[in-house]
């Protein structure tokens, strides 16, 4: 299995020197084929691509017929549906169900955004005697995204869709570690005609390659998803040209749960929001509130939930599958290593499913593990571990909950579990989060859900029709008839 080019102007090329990444299966550490390390020179070859675009037949395309360029490659996912979960599961590791769902959600993207193409509209404001304004929204040009390693078909869909939809030519650059069913939508995209230059795709390393895109002088919008450390930086980067930012980042979001919830349906969602592709979510409900009078009940029932979690290879379809590499493993397993010498106690852990001989030992594994009485100040209650860990931590009242719930850096999304419709109004206006669920939970949510955070979680919308008006642009227009 090789991907050794790079996409860019609706060729695949070589990078200078013919340089290439190894790619390894999380399931197993063995490795399963080679991708183009790509760098600055194919980054400004991609971008010089994506501007003949869209001064040329992209940019002309009328807004229906970019739709149904979108809504042809929403089929043809859907066509290649197998192939592309097989491809998805192998280089993630996460269980075949999971891989699935993730490539038909690249289609819905695709099918939504097709739809919406031609409804943008403008507007017209009252103005002086003798004059007309209107407000129209233009696609902003070149638009750069650089996407993460945790939902790759995914984000191919959410950074491009609405990018596309707009008017816009891409250029993008995926995630070193994982971008092999990327790869393979960039083929799909060419083969249905998408006119050349309207997407690039640059692999290689985020040092490299994401760098000489972050900072790059023709790019008019960058979109970044990623940890917030590298989101300052690529923020930097553009801020020296003047580019505007996307971000979405990190997240340590909060399951609030009071003693008037369905502790039932409450405990089912937030197990599955954790375990959800192995905890590596940014919007993972990574640690539960629970009010104090239920908090010894409401843990032993979680408990009972963890204890039956399975985690293994890809392939076996369990809870969970490896985390992405054994970088990121280290990192986790740290996490609960230092919890250990802090002496906070394990709830209950799941399992890693192997087989004698099974290839899977080679894998990246962590237990499902749940911690309890976490204090406040702990790491594992204010960091974002980016693994199948919570941490439960009780709250005396609706305040403390509050305090609690906005008690950290991140923002981004938050489930609150109570039958009380005014605590349901009063906590979904008082908590700092892009997304507030009563109820439930979506873990991001439906691609028509608006998505993005608050403080270090990052800023501006991506999904929904809101994603639209980030990657375009008002104009003013004001005519003098007399």
């Amino acid at each position: 299995m090789k991907w050794q080019s790079v996409y860019i102007d609706g060729n695949w090329v070589h990078p200078e020197g013919a340089q290439t990444l190894t790619m390894v299966a999380p399931s197993t550490g063995r490795e399963i084929g080679e991708i183009a390390r790509g760098g600055a020179p194919e980054i400004d070859a991609a971008v010089a691509a994506a501007r003949r675009a869209f001064e040329g037949a992209w940019g002309q395309m009328a807004a229906v017929d970019r739709g149904r360029l979108l809504s042809r490659l929403s089929q043809s996912i859907l066509d290649h549906e197998d192939e592309l979960t097989a491809l998805e599961a192998i280089d993630t590791g996460k269980p075949l169900t999971l891989a699935r769902g993730d490539v038909r959600a690249c289609a819905r993207y695709f099918e939504f955004y097709g739809g919406a193409a031609d409804k943008m509209h403008g507007e017209t404001i009252p103005f002086l005697q003798g004059y007309q304004v209107m407000i129209v929204r233009e696609a902003r040009g070149v638009t750069g995204h650089i996407i993460p390693w945790n939902y790759p078909a995914q984000m191919f869909g959410r950074a491009l869709g609405a990018a596309l939809a707009a008017g816009n030519a891409t250029v993008l650059k995926p995630a070193e570690e994982a971008c092999l069913s990327v790869l393979r939508l960039t083929e799909l995209a060419a083969e249905i005609g998408f006119p050349p230059g309207a997407i690039n795709v640059v692999t290689g390393l985020g040092e490299e390659a994401g760098a000489a895109l972050s900072a790059h002088p023709d790019i008019d919008l960058l979109s970044f998803t990623g940890s917030p450390e590298v989101g300052t930086i690529v923020q930097k980067s553009a801020a020296e040209n003047h580019v505007p930012c996307v971000l979405e980042l990190g997240g340590k979001s909060p399951q609030i749960v009071f003693a008037d919830a369905d502790r039932e349906k409450a405990i089912k969602t937030i197990v599955t929001a954790l375990v959800q592709n192995t905890g590596q979510t940014c919007s993972a409900g990574s640690r539960v509130l629970i009010e104090r009078s239920i908090y010894d009940e409401f843990v032993t029932a979680l408990s009972k939930q963890f204890k039956m979690l399975r985690a293994g290879s890809h392939d076996k379809d369990l809870n969970c599958g490896p985390v992405i590499s054994k970088v990121q493993q280290g990192r986790v397993l740290g996490f609960i290593e230092r919890a250990k010498a802090d002496g906070i106690e394990i709830a209950a852990q799941g399992q890693i499913v192997t087989d004698e001989g099974d290839a899977s030992n080679g894998g990246y594994y962590v237990p499902p593990t749940l911690y309890r009485m976490v204090p406040r100040d702990h790491e594992l209650a204010r960091e974002e571990v980016f693994g199948p860990v919570l941490a439960a931590i009780p709250f005396d009242d609706e305040a403390d909950a509050v305090r609690l719930a906005n008690g950290t850096d991140y923002g981004l999304i938050a489930g609150i579990w109570t039958d009380s419709g005014a605590r349901q109004m009063r906590m979904a206006k008082a908590v700092r989060a892009g997304q507030i669920y009563i109820n439930g939970y979506g873990a991001g949510g439906g691609i028509e859900l608006p998505f993005g955070g608050f403080k270090k979680s990052g800023h501006g919308r991506e999904k929904g029709l809101e994603a639209l008006k980030e990657f375009t642009v008002s104009k003013t227009v004001v005519f003098n008839h007399g």
